[in-house]
């Protein structure tokens, strides 16, 4: 049996209730997060802070520190990764409905692991692969303005048509452009729903570690960049501060190569998932038998440092939510969730770089699942 999993109370505040709270605000409803009725709500997405990362930071992220209250963590979803927990974010739905259940993940269709933030193309369209309708679709659909704001390059790429579609998109190259643009939108009466999504972070994370002075500096950056802008909302305004996952740093020799038992990867058709939490796929003609003492294998030799799954077993727990059937084989057959400060790489993968990569996350640490939810504005005088 596998370990015990972290696995909080379904009661437990979640990344998916964050922008649907914000629009029911917009139309002054009740909401999962209590917030007040408000002319514009501004969501700020921060990839890569977790609320770990901000205590231990906080000198550095003095705004965001004093405003995260116990009440102000919440839990996002697994995998502990972009594309899945920013489809989460944006539809309000957990990926076994939304679809986007993985970073690399099995498009059986076409027989191949696909990237979901940069690996679309015509074998998966991006309005078909992500399931549900976004939240920006349902205030556009009520009449309601909403904007997205981010990086030029992110404009029109497939991730963005499939969690982001039903927003107005406005490119802004700095981490200061988009509050400047957010500004600009506030200050010309704009009411509605405006997201701003912070990469940065989650880039330098993985390049140099969250413990790197280069991170350190970015954080200081984004956290004046928030402590000038919301004193500058409209009063009718409110301000919401939260992320996709956090980071911890994994060192090149804690790295674990999943090549080194090529016995437990005799009848693995595909391997996917991320180093944080590796997705074994099975080859399709596997036998009952097989697929039985694979698993078995898999949870005897890795057991002891990470928490060895069946897509049956993740289902079973909940980690996906709802799992509609046309998701069911987007998740492995066989799942590592790394539980101690481990990274899984393949050493049979023709581009190894990923392996530089020192900021991680995927799993189910508290410090990977635990984020922010800092108020300010209107929803801080709730």
């Amino acid at each position: 049996m596998p370990a015990m999993l972290p696995v909080p109370a379904d009661s437990a505040p979640r990344l998916a209730g964050v922008l649907g709270s914000s629009l029911a605000s917009l139309r002054g409803v009740p909401n999962t997060f209590e917030l007040p009725r408000v002319r514009s709500a501004v969501v700020v997405l921060v990839d890569g802070l977790g609320a770990a990362n901000i205590r231990a930071r906080a000198g550095h992220a003095r705004f965001l520190s004093s405003r995260m209250a116990k009440r102000d963590v919440i839990r996002t979803v697994f995998p502990s990764t972009t594309a899945a927990a920013i489809a989460t974010f944006a539809t309000g739905r957990m990926p076994g409905e939304h679809g986007l259940v993985g970073y690399r993940v099995l498009d059986a269709a076409n027989d191949r692991v696909i990237n979901q933030l940069s690996g679309w193309d015509a074998g998966v369209v991006p309005e078909t692969w992500q399931r549900t309708p976004t939240l920006f679709e349902t205030a556009r659909d009520e009449g309601m303005a909403s904007f997205a704001i981010g990086a030029a390059r992110y404009a029109d790429s497939g991730f963005t048509r499939a969690a982001l579609r039903g927003a107005e998109y406005r490119p802004a190259a700095s981490v200061a452009d988009r509050f400047a643009e957010a500004g600009r939108l506030l200050d010309a009466g704009a009411e509605g729903l405006i997201y701003l999504y912070v990469p940065e972070l989650d880039q330098a994370a993985h390049a140099f570690g969250w413990a790197s002075e280069r991170w350190l500096s970015i954080l200081e950056l984004l956290d004046a960049e928030l402590a000038s802008f919301e004193p500058r909302m409209p009063r009718g305004a409110g301000l919401l501060v939260t992320a996709d996952h956090g980071v911890i740093d994994v060192p090149a020799e804690r790295h674990v190569f999943i090549d080194d038992r090529p016995k437990l990867l005799e009848g693995v058709r595909h391997v996917g998932g991320e180093p944080r939490c590796v997705s074994l796929y099975f080859e399709p003609e596997l036998g009952d038998g097989a697929r039985t003492a694979l698993l078995d294998g898999w949870r005897a030799a890795e057991g002891h440092r990470s928490w060895v799954l069946g897509r049956d077993e993740a289902i079973a727990a909940g980690l996906y939510g709802p799992v509609d059937d046309a998701v069911r084989d987007r998740i492995g057959d066989i799942l590592l969730a790394a539980r101690s400060g481990i990274a899984y790489y393949d050493r049979r993968e023709p581009n190894r770089q990923a392996e530089a990569m020192i900021g991680q996350h995927g799993s189910l640490s508290d410090e990977e699942t635990r984020v922010p939810l800092v108020r300010g504005g209107a929803y801080s005088r709730a």
